[in-house]
């Protein structure tokens, strides 16, 4: 089968590799569209240190299963699926706890790391273990659904965070999750949804999605602007989508005493913390990590059309093109979010 293989860091080459071979709870999914994750985009120059080469990277796909391994119960041939990234063990601790998102040796498809190496879905063909899929509804596309990934990342970051009816909330950042978490965040009820970015196009889309207000960062004091739309108090809770130290302080700064900071991003390795104004303000600070179960809220929710996935694609292109949307991603092409192949 074809594949596009990162062989070494910043490289890419499309090559004829062996079709995957399927164990007995697996199936073998012929993908119909794989969307680039900025996780690979910052994968691919080896910073983020989960995109060993060689390795066929992509986590947010759909399919048609082509092959059901022996021991695979209610899936069949011809079945439109999507798949979590998260490979996890059903026996697990956490998973026994309703937590598989945080399981012993739990894996992700496309990635590899000094502990695991699992090739994904920047391919004709992948395998994968039959109780991380899910159905396709009907009237969603494949390539609405190689985007249930992200927006389910955004629902379990929203669904660990303690929201009341017209609360305020701040989102840093305004790339593809951030999009997502301010459509969450308008089904939540939230009344004032504050999205923070760089980019005045990225946030003329927030505005679109469901964001009450936006403040490009470059504007001058940003937690000031945020007190003057929230009372004076500063937010109720806020969501940092972008994983870098200054960002990080952004999300601290603009919330009220008493708040919750939920923490996305994840490319920085390590970032500064304002200790003492996270303790003298009694703030609450988590990270939210992946997806726990909430794939087919996802799924009900593009079907329904209550979250549009479509504003956030940028191209749909072979995957023959993507080592070059790679570069342009990677060098933040103006106008690009997300792009989908179509293997």
């Amino acid at each position: 089968m074809k594949a596009l293989v990162l062989t070494e860091y910043n490289q890419f080459d499309l090559q004829d590799v062996p079709k995957p071979s399927i164990r007995p709870n697996e199936v073998l999914v012929r993908v119909q569209a794989v969307g680039i994750c900025g996780s690979d985009v910052h994968g691919m120059d080896g910073s983020s240190g989960r995109r060993i080469p060689p390795i066929v990277m992509g986590h947010e796909a759909s399919g048609i299963i082509a092959e059901v391994g022996s021991e695979v119960k209610n899936w069949a041939t011809g079945d439109r699926v999507t798949f979590d990234s998260t490979v996890y063990v059903l026996d697990d601790w956490y998973s026994r706890r309703g937590q598989y998102n945080l399981s012993d040796g739990r894996e992700v498809v496309g990635v590899s790391t000094p502990d695991f190496k699992r090739n994904g879905a920047f391919a004709e063909y992948v395998a994968i273990p039959q109780h991380i899929l899910y159905a396709v509804p009907d009237n969603v596309s494949f390539t609405q659904a190689a985007l249930v990934e992200p927006v389910a990342v955004a629902l379990h970051a929203v669904n660990l965070t303690p929201i009341q009816v017209n609360d305020s909330a701040v989102v840093v950042g305004s790339g593809m999750i951030g999009l997502f978490v301010i459509q969450v965040l308008k089904l939540a009820g939230c009344g004032t949804i504050i999205a923070i970015d760089l980019d005045d196009d990225r946030l003329a889309l927030a505005q679109k999605l469901g964001a009450t207000h936006i403040i490009n960062a470059k504007s001058g004091d940003v937690a000031k602007q945020v007190q003057d739309l929230t009372h004076g108090r500063g937010a109720d809770v806020s969501f940092e989508v972008v994983g870098a130290g200054p960002t990080v302080k952004t999300a601290i700064d603009c919330v009220r005493k008493g708040a919750t900071v939920t923490l996305v991003g994840n490319l920085a390795p390590t970032v500064e913390m304002p200790l003492q104004a996270i303790v003298t303000r009694q703030l609450r600070l988590q990270g939210s990590c992946a997806i726990n179960g909430e794939y087919e809220a996802a799924l009900a929710l593009i079907s329904s059309g209550r979250v549009n996935v479509e504003a956030i694609l940028s191209a749909e292109v072979p995957l023959e093109e993507g080592a070059d949307w790679f570069k342009r991603l990677y060098n933040k092409e103006k106008g690009l979010i997300k792009v989908v192949l179509k293997p």
